[in-house]
């Protein structure tokens, strides 16, 4: 199966980077997968990372994508309780 990581509405840009900035509590959505690599001790470095084994970099993206969806969930949650 193949993975899309395209982003379908490309308006929600900037809200999904701040997310991504928010979940890590990181300061720019540039430097946020560099703060989740370093809170599960993978050596992530700008530029090219092709030493990092697929474990490493799942680890990086495991933290980031499962932060965001945890906090997407908590979002809509919020708001359907807001409805009620």
């Amino acid at each position: 199966m193949a993975r899309r990581n395209k982003i379908l509405v490309p308006e929600a840009r900037r809200g999904l980077d701040s997310l991504k900035a928010k979940v890590v509590q990181s300061h720019s959505p540039e430097d946020a997968k560099f703060e989740a690599a370093d809170e599960v001790g993978v050596p992530l470095k700008k530029g090219y990372n092709g030493q990092l084994t697929s474990e490493q970099a799942g680890k990086v993206g495991g933290r980031l994508g499962g932060s965001m969806v945890r906090e997407l969930v908590r979002m809509a949650q919020e708001n359907l309780t807001k409805k009620q």
